[in-house]
């Protein structure tokens, strides 16, 4: 196999035993189940154990060594059970073809609002007029992250907790609370879930945070009559994420990946996202 110290280097993407080579600019990625040995030019294919999460491997061409990555799912499970914010669309996830029933195929029927589990919020979603979750800039969605825990007893985030943290150059936050550990105990949605101020939305858009991510339906107050917190961080440009759970992840320095779908009709005011994190092991 080529190494990936070549000019044109090899991805090879390990599933179920199946090798696909394509071409990748200085580096290769191997992403298994399994636990591969590594060598300089090839790759031995003997497992030696088990992983129970997805590994990257990137090879940087500067220093000619391998770096372990380890990719966390952050996202909500959409289902029936999964809980919706009130007054928002339920989730119906049905039959529309089935193979069992002789059709060609299995087709399923999806039906849920745009702000369903892990989803982003977009400007429009309070802004009459302002851009839809389909212009939000890749470049935000994409890059170094921070994930803060914030003590259980914490019901309300606001400038006096940021005030403690050193946000210079922090351009994407995720606040991980006790909300996390309702998506594993609770049934139903809970309308006690730790939330942000609005001073602490200024405080973040001073500190020029582009975006926020929280681990529960929303970044704001329960039945809160004016949405201060999300008009101040939208209406500054900062992308909100909510819908995370950050159950398994400690506080510290990630890749945030996040890519929601990029749907272009109705009012674009949100839409559900697949999220992860990546970090150097």
């Amino acid at each position: 196999m080529t190494s990936s110290y070549t000019k044109s280097a090899q991805i090879v993407n390990h599933v179920g035993g199946n090798l696909v080579n394509d071409s990748f600019s200085h580096c290769f990625i191997i992403s298994t189940t399994d636990a591969l040995t590594f060598q300089e030019h090839s790759i031995n294919e003997s497992m030696n154990k088990w992983f129970n999460s997805l590994f990257t491997i990137y090879h940087s061409p500067f220093t000619n060594y391998d770096y372990p990555m380890r990719l966390l799912d952050i996202s909500v499970p959409i289902s029936a059970a999964t809980p919706t914010y009130p007054g928002d669309p339920g989730i119906e996830i049905t039959q529309w073809a089935a193979m069992a029933k002789g059709d060609a195929a299995n087709v399923s029927l999806l039906h849920f609002g745009a702000h369903t589990a892990t989803h982003i919020d977009a400007p429009a979603h309070f802004i009459e007029g302002a851009p839809g979750a389909d212009t939000v800039a890749l470049d935000v969605l994409i890059g170094p992250s921070r994930v803060v825990r914030i003590a259980d007893e914490v019901g309300a985030i606001d400038a006096g907790h940021l005030a403690a943290l050193n946000l210079d150059g922090v351009m994407r936050i995720l606040f991980k609370t006790r909300n996390s550990g309702f998506w594993r105990d609770s049934v139903g949605f809970r309308k006690d879930f730790t939330y942000l101020t609005p001073d602490a939305a200024r405080a973040l858009v001073e500190a020029g945070v582009r975006l926020v991510g929280v681990d529960y339906l929303s970044v704001e107050q329960f039945q809160s009559e004016h949405h201060e917190t999300h008009k101040i961080l939208l209406s500054n440009g900062v992308v909100i994420v909510e819908g995370l759970n950050l159950s398994e992840i400690s506080a510290g320095e990630y890749e945030l990946i996040c890519l929601p779908l990029r749907i272009a009709g109705g009012l674009r005011d949100g839409a559900p996202a697949r999220a992860v994190l990546r970090t150097f092991d």
